[in-house]
């Protein structure tokens, strides 16, 4: 069955601290999931690419994903080729999803910007026609960026409402103790002085409040986006 929302990120842990929340807001509305690491982690300072596998595992069944797959690229090496990009546009046709969460165009990790770039042509390729042959085409219907700690951007596009599964992503966040016990920055989250869980914790709170609510995830999409009734449009002025 397709995939209505499909999460893709560099490095095992990237989805659970951008848009954990948002998977976990997605399947409590009867949503199909999954996620697709493209490294294996093996390059990380902490820990081992095999002990990040066990930790993603424990992770995705809190998310509730219906799989969660990987790549294999190399980790820090990520790279926007014609045969990285036919690589990864195999997994889309394989999943068919409607929206893709694709990581920031902006970043100070390499593989990040590098990977916002392949998904974006990855999700293009996988809807050519006479590209690989013997899978049926498919293109997703939108690609979305989680910006989550990111300041690039003026304001994000969208933000959504994760106040009632927030506890549930830093349950997840928390599968990767090799990764985040005892630090203050890790991936595109900044140190700010405290423990790595309350850099988390606040920066979901800011993006909350600017949709009037406890915590929100943020998104940037390169195009506008639409409204049919502006009388439904939420989040007061005053």
């Amino acid at each position: 069955m397709p995939i209505d929302v499909l999460a893709i990120a560099a490095h095992r842990d990237d989805v659970e601290l951008t848009c954990g929340g948002t998977l976990l807001a997605a399947a409590a509305m009867g949503r199909s999931t999954a996620i697709l690491d493209l490294t294996r982690g093996e390059a990380g300072t902490r820990g081992s690419a095999s002990l990040r596998e066990t930790e993603a595992a424990a992770a995705a069944k809190i998310l509730g994903v219906t799989e969660r797959a990987n790549l294999g690229l190399p980790d820090a090496g990520i790279v926007n080729t014609p045969e990285t990009r036919l690589l990864l546009a195999a997994e889309i046709r394989r999943l068919r999803p409607r929206i893709v969460i694709a990581p920031p165009l902006k970043g100070r990790h390499p593989d990040h910007v590098a990977a916002a770039q392949l998904v974006r042509d990855a999700s293009f390729v996988a809807g050519l026609a006479k590209a690989l042959p013997g899978s049926a085409p498919h293109r997703p219907h939108k690609v979305i960026h989680a910006v989550t700690y990111r300041q690039d951007f003026e304001r994000p596009t969208f933000v959504v409402n994760v106040s009632d599964v927030f506890e549930r992503k830093m349950d997840a966040i928390r599968c990767y103790a090799s990764q985040f016990d005892e630090v203050a920055q890790a991936g595109e989250v900044y140190p700010t002085g405290e423990p790595l869980y309350d850099v988390v914790r606040h920066y979901g709170a800011y993006y909350g409040s600017l949709i009037r609510c406890r915590f929100g995830e943020p998104y940037f999409t390169t195009e506008t986006m639409r409204v049919d009734d502006v009388a439904s449009l939420d989040v007061a002025t005053f």
